[in-house]
């Protein structure tokens, strides 16, 4: 895992090169809007049960054959696991916002993880479906105006959005 100014001193020594004059600017403006990100993290970490449960709910009303006798969330133990799995690549969203980079979403959470859902036989389709819906939360949360940092935030909820679809693609 590396974080947004490590994996840029990493990739210029790799070239043998100096870190560019973009490579600084880019940097200067994620530590410019580094309270943004954090008030987004913070409002993600803060509402997410709420961000899984009502992502889960949407999800069991568009596909309500998951939930019913033989479904893939069908009894408690299965819907556990999928509520745990959400949080899960929910938390790992936040880790990659905060840092701007993805490599530890992929890394820790994502790799290998659609592999583990075919054996199991999970339905990626569904879980990327509800990586959609916990996106569409999230985003609707982090840009709230009321009591954050003023600003456009609009590369960083595209930046959020991007995480999601990552994860979503991963599973799918």
């Amino acid at each position: 895992m590396l974080d947004a100014f490590t994996k840029v001193v990493s990739q210029a020594d790799t070239r043998g090169a100096y870190v560019s004059d973009g490579e600084i600017d880019a940097l200067k403006a994620m530590v410019a809007e580094g309270a943004k990100r954090m008030d987004v993290v913070n409002r993600i970490t803060g509402n997410s049960s709420t961000i899984v449960a009502n992502a889960a709910r949407a999800l069991f009303e568009d596909q309500p054959q998951l939930i019913a006798p033989g479904g893939n969330a069908y009894t408690n133990r299965r819907m556990a696991a999928c509520l745990r799995d959400m949080e899960i690549i929910l938390r790992y969203v936040t880790y990659a916002t905060f840092n701007g980079d993805a490599s530890v979403l992929n890394d820790r959470c994502l790799n290998g993880l659609r592999e583990t859902y075919l054996a199991l036989g999970v339905p990626g389709g569904s879980v990327a479906a509800g990586v959609q819906k916990m996106k569409e939360a999230a985003i609707a949360i982090a840009n709230d105006p009321s009591n954050i940092t003023r600003g456009d935030c609009s590369n960083l909820m595209a930046e959020l959005g991007s995480y999601f679809d990552q994860a979503a693609a991963a599973v799918g």
